[in-house]
């Protein structure tokens, strides 16, 4: 577990989100991507080497990776540490991130989760629902009122927005607040807008989570998760999480993580620009039937994008007639991938009412992640595709 050591985050500058201050003068997060979690020392090199060791020589303050961290794992802990404004705390995946702050809770407590949000957790939720270790609601992702009522017997508020996969928000600063006059736990998943594109800390929020599989690694290369959270006790129980259970990360997925991050912010910069393109362009089409985008006027909860969101993000949604149609629509692609996960640099899409775990979204849901091709080739290929779907 690792801070922002060298970092201090301080308020939003320019085009950044959270910054750091450095010789006095306050760095955007885009510099922060770039220089956080590098080595200090004279000579050293620039960027934290991969140390595939378990046991570390007796007397240096490391002694074995499973309980004092590696290197590696700290150096990418410092990068989004400073970021999101917190402890950070690596973990093997998504998966194993979410278990250690489900892991915080004692036998019999209860859990709020939306019911839009990651397949994964709630079918985690699920599992300890049913063998009686957790009490769990289900709550609409954009019920502000629910969520405040929530509170009110929930021990831990799970918040993800934008949902997926439908891009529903929650009212982030207001759910927040109505947790912290109950003195109840909140923990958002940021994956969907990453540490750039959203400050769940800032607001208040004790645990923000990421799938650092997605947009922060960002070429579909590693599986890991992290934690982040302003109180240092905290991050201890959630590292002391990580050593109970062995969900540590593999050396060489923390470094390729950490190299993703140096770009971050230009990949969601171009890729979030390209993906309010497709949104509008997929809205004026006629095979289609609904877009949901946070960055698009259609939106139902636009203006909440705007005051919570730095960017509509890399993620959108649309929906066709049926799950024929989203199916022969998928199948038709030639240059968007047809795969699942999200966040790397290639456009990929899939329909998620097909998995098991989505089963109660709109059948014709079609999840889209926008990469870094030209926006010109994917609509090309995205109309061509809709066409399947209309000449059905």
């Amino acid at each position: 577990m690792s801070g922002n050591t060298g970092f201090g985050v301080v308020s939003p500058r320019g085009t950044g989100g959270a910054g750091g201050v450095m010789s006095g003068r306050m760095l955007s997060a885009r510099t922060v991507a770039v220089a956080a979690g590098r080595p200090a020392e004279p000579g050293a090199p620039l960027n934290t080497p991969l140390v595939p060791a378990s046991a570390f020589a007796h007397g240096g303050g490391r002694e074995y990776a499973r309980d004092d961290g590696s290197p590696t794992w700290q150096a990418l802990e410092q990068a989004v540490g400073a970021l999101e404004g917190g402890h950070a705390t690596a973990f093997a995946s998504g998966m194993a991130a979410i278990a250690a702050v489900l892991g915080l809770l004692p036998a019999g407590a209860t859990v709020a989760v939306p019911t839009f949000s990651y397949a994964g957790l709630r079918e985690l939720a699920g599992h300890a629902s049913g063998t009686g270790r957790l009490r769990v609601i289900m709550v609409d992702p954009g019920h502000t009122a629910a969520w405040r009522q929530a509170a009110e017997r929930a021990d831990l508020l799970w918040l993800e927005s934008p949902a997926n996969p439908t891009l529903d928000l929650t009212d982030l600063r207001a759910v927040i607040a109505g947790a912290r006059e109950t003195g109840r736990l909140v923990a958002v998943d940021n994956t969907f807008a990453t540490p750039l594109g959203q400050q769940p800390l800032a607001l208040g929020a004790g645990i923000v989570v990421h799938s650092a599989t997605k947009a922060i690694g960002g070429h579909s290369d590693l599986l890991l998760g992290l934690t982040v959270t302003a109180d240092a006790g905290l991050a201890g129980q959630l590292t002391a999480e990580r050593m109970r259970s062995g969900a540590t990360p593999g050396v060489l997925e923390a470094w390729l993580a950490l190299r993703g991050l140096r770009t971050l912010p230009v990949r969601l910069a171009e890729a979030t620009r390209t993906a309010g393109i497709l949104a509008g362009m997929l809205a004026a089409h006629p095979a289609v039937t609904r877009v949901r985008y946070p960055g698009h006027p259609s939106h139902p909860q636009a203006a909440l994008a705007r005051a919570q969101m730095r960017g509509g993000g890399t993620v959108l949604a649309f929906e066709l007639a049926d799950g024929h149609a989203a199916d022969r629509v998928c199948h038709a692609v030639r240059l968007v991938r047809h795969a699942t996960s999200l966040g790397g640099v290639e456009t990929t899409m899939e329909r998620r009412q097909r998995l098991a775990g989505d089963a109660h979204v709109p059948a014709g849901l079609i999840r889209l992640s926008v990469g870094l091709e030209d926006p010109g080739d994917l609509w090309d290929d995205l109309e061509q595709a809709l066409g399947h779907a209309q000449r059905a």
